[in-house]
This record gives C-alpha cells, sequence and structure tokens, in this order.
C-alpha cells in the first residue's frame, strides 16, 4: 500500500526497560512459533518500541529459538529513537520510521504492540486493530501460517501483563500474565488490562464478572499454596474453566498464564 505522507499515530511516553515483554514473548513463542516456522519468509514487527530497543533486540533472539529464519523490524514514530536504535541493528534486525501504517514490504507474520494504545481512548482502539490486522498475512490454502497482532499492557518490569491476541478476522484471545509470588490475587492484573477492555472493569461488564470468578477460585484454592503460588494457581485457573473458556492447559498455567476466549470478555455495547 502507498506510505502516507507521515507516520500514522502519535509518539508514546518512551517507557522501556530490559526483560519488560519476557511473558508476552514466550507465549508468542509458544503459540505462534509453529506459524512463524511454517512461512518461507517469516516478519516480524516491533510497533513502538520507546526510547530504547531493547524489547526489539529480545524479541529477535527469542522469536529464533522457534524460527531460526524470522526478521524483526523495530518501528518507532519517533525519528530521534530511530537514530538511537540503528546503531543495534544486525542481521535479521532492522529500525524505521512509523507508526499504524507499518512501513515494511509485504504482510507481516507478526505484529507485537505492547503499551501503545494506553494513551489512547477506548473508541479509537477498534479501528487500530481493523488497520494493524489489515496489515497481517493471511492464512494459505491449508488454514494455517496467517499472521497475528498481539496487543497488551503490563507493568514497567514485566511483572504483570494482560494482551488480546488478534488474527486478519478479528480478536481471538485474552492472555492473564503474571509473576505470580508477586500477586495478591488475580484482579491485581485489572490495572494492566488493555485499553479495549480497561475501562469495562464494572459490574454488569464480561471482564468484571471473570476476574469476579478468578478472585474466587483463587481464593478457594488457598489450600493449594502451601505448595507455592504456581500450584495455586494451576488449580485456580482449572476450577475456573468451569464456567469460562479457558483455551490453554497445564503447560501454560505452570507459567503463570491463563488465557480465555475473547468473546467471553468482549465489551457489551
Amino acid at each position: 500500500m502507498p506510505a502516507p505522507s507521515r507516520p500514522v499515530g502519535t509518539a508514546t511516553r518512551g517507557t522501556t526497560n530490559p526483560n519488560r515483554l519476557r511473558r508476552m514473548d514466550r507465549w508468542i513463542t509458544a503459540v505462534h512459533g509453529p506459524a512463524l516456522r511454517r512461512a518461507d519468509h517469516p516478519v516480524a514487527v516491533d510497533l513502538g518500541y520507546g526510547a530504547a530497543p531493547w524489547t526489539v533486540v529480545e524479541l529477535l533472539t527469542r522469536l529464533r529459538t522457534a524460527a531460526p529464519t524470522v526478521t524483526v523490524t523495530g518501528i518507532e514514530i519517533d525519528p530521534a529513537r530511530v537514530a538511537a536504535a540503528r546503531p543495534h541493528a544486525r542481521e535479521g534486525l532492522t529500525f524505521a520510521r512509523g507508526g499504524f501504517e507499518l512501513p515494511v514490504p509485504g504482510n507481516p507474520h507478526l505484529v507485537r504492540a505492547a503499551n501503545v494504545l494506553r494513551q489512547y481512548d477506548e473508541d479509537e482502539v477498534r479501528a487500530v486493530w481493523d488497520r494493524l490486522t489489515a496489515r497481517l498475512a493471511r492464512p494459505g490454502p491449508d488454514g494455517h501460517g496467517g499472521g497475528l497482532l498481539v496487543e497488551g499492557t503490563c507493568d514497567e518490569i514485566g511483572r504483570r501483563h494482560v494482551w488480546v491476541a488478534l488474527g486478519p478476522e478479528g480478536p481471538r484471545t485474552v492472555t492473564f500474565a503474571a509473576r505470580l509470588a508477586s500477586l495478591g490475587r488475580p484482579s491485581d492484573l485489572a490495572e494492566r488490562l488493555p485499553k479495549a477492555l480497561i475501562h469495562r472493569n464494572v459490574p454488569g461488564e464480561p471482564v468484571h464478572a471473570f476476574l469476579r470468578d478468578f478472585d474466587r477460585a483463587w481464593a478457594a484454592a488457598a489450600p493449594y499454596a502451601s505448595y507455592g503460588a504456581r500450584q495455586r494457581w494451576q488449580r485456580a485457573v482449572r476450577d475456573l474453566a468451569a464456567d469460562w473458556p479457558v483455551l490453554d492447559g497445564p503447560a501454560r498455567w505452570r507459567q503463570g498464564e491463563a488465557t480465555v476466549a475473547w468473546g467471553a470478555l468482549a465489551p457489551r455495547g
């Protein structure tokens, strides 16, 4: 598509820290790694990486454990940030100025947008999602190999993170991830809900009911705390799955994750 005259979007605060996005990266590598491996020339984008390129470098390193031929482009709207990042470029890793128009050739197999939409209004989110998912690689004739957009929010050092995964057709799942040793209860993750959900954590909305039930399951699993926070989390998620469409299993729960179908948490109205 023709490049716009200027990047689409506004600059983020630029806050970044090494290893901040490890939970999101770990999930992407495990869940989307097979699709990246199947692609002939897998391309990933880190959109809005901030004032320093650490998370872009880490994304390349982590993705290559699953897809050795993947290439990564870090995109920032601030030209000074791009200039500062370019000395870190290497084989498979480039940096470019841009925004939601994604100034990369072809259709990416992965777009990661972490802590980007937090500053936008809720009613702007859907248009951004639509713009980004329209650029994703389409599945092949066998239904495999399509691109993925992962958009979410985390705290400053990556202990708590919630993200939405979207395919070309739209939102698919919501993942809650935490460093369990520092988690008081699952609803502590509410402050890291992505923009599409954070203002919907009120009575009558599905995400509020979900976090309420998650807290109840966590409380009921208190006896498992003597075996560690990980065992308590796994038991709570297992019980939660009786009433909510939890889509992953024990292998992901042990990582302090729980993934739920988007449709169960989608805002009403």
